[in-house]
């Protein structure tokens, strides 16, 4: 394995992990008052395109980094779909 793809192993390695907390805290409280639709499901969509890219392109980085975080991300943005909070009247 070259020196880039130990690169970019790591590089995807911890930003994919920096999505755990987020998932473990908003299925624990279930609290998604933080959480954006927009911006999840616009983020979302750009790691679908990254995975697409990643598997057109043959880089197992871009493949196993946005397929995790992708699973992650659909993750929250179900939760916050599901979770969310309508006002009573």
């Amino acid at each position: 394995m070259q020196l880039s793809d130990w690169l970019g192993f790591t590089a995807a390695a911890l930003t994919t992990a920096s999505f755990i907390p987020q998932v473990w805290l908003t299925l624990r409280t279930r609290d998604v008052s933080g959480i954006s639709i927009g911006m999840y499901a616009a983020f979302a969509t750009g790691v679908f395109l990254w995975l697409i890219y990643g598997i057109a392109e043959g880089s197992w980085p871009l493949i196993a980094a946005n397929a995790i975080t992708l699973s992650l991300a659909s993750c929250v943005l179900l939760l916050r779909l599901r979770y969310v909070h309508i006002p009573r009247e």
